[in-house]
């Protein structure tokens, strides 16, 4: 056994990943009567120059081949207003594809994926890369459109749950 490391157990590494606070946003993707998406905190901006974000999608979500065949997704950011939605896309109430997208109002940038019309932030992107590895792939979108209503608290996903802050951050 000397110099190989002895592998990470799974369950333990999810286990030290819920204590990694993360904003949370919806994966949106299709055209209408064939969207879907998804609930994710694995998604970072990469570059401003130009424009480009990833999110990481699990290959067994309905949203994953969505993205491979049209070439385009969009993030919405979520507000703490918004956690019908997020607790639809992850799954929570047993919805699937575009039942997912009732009881809120959707649109369109540019002619992209569909944008939660209330979101804090949406990304409408344009495919440009995908990196395959393991379970997941981390697709890196070309942003092509942006929109931003600035209202609400974000919200966040903490040790399993969905929450927000109680009080606006101090400046440190």
């Amino acid at each position: 056994m000397a110099g190989q490391r002895m592998a990470v157990d799974a369950a333990e590494f999810r286990r030290c990943m819920r204590d990694v606070a993360g904003a949370v946003a919806v994966i949106t993707c299709g055209q209408d009567g064939m969207r879907t998406g998804l609930t994710a905190t694995a998604v970072c901006s990469l570059t401003d120059q130009p424009p480009m974000l990833l999110a990481c999608v699990n290959s067994t979500a309905s949203a994953h081949a969505v993205i491979r065949e049209t070439g385009r997704f969009a993030v919405n950011i979520l507000s703490d207003a918004h956690l019908p939605v997020a607790n639809r896309f992850a799954g929570r109430d047993g919805s699937k594809g575009e039942t997912r997208f009732s009881d809120a109002r959707w649109v369109r940038l540019e002619d992209g994926a569909p944008v939660l019309a209330e979101a804090m932030a949406s990304f409408d992107c344009l495919l440009e890369a995908e990196h395959c590895h393991g379970s997941h792939s981390i697709f890196v979108g070309r942003v092509q459109a942006v929109a931003a209503s600035g209202d609400g608290r974000p919200l966040l996903y903490h040790a399993g749950r969905f929450g927000t802050f109680q009080e606006p951050l101090a400046v440190l």
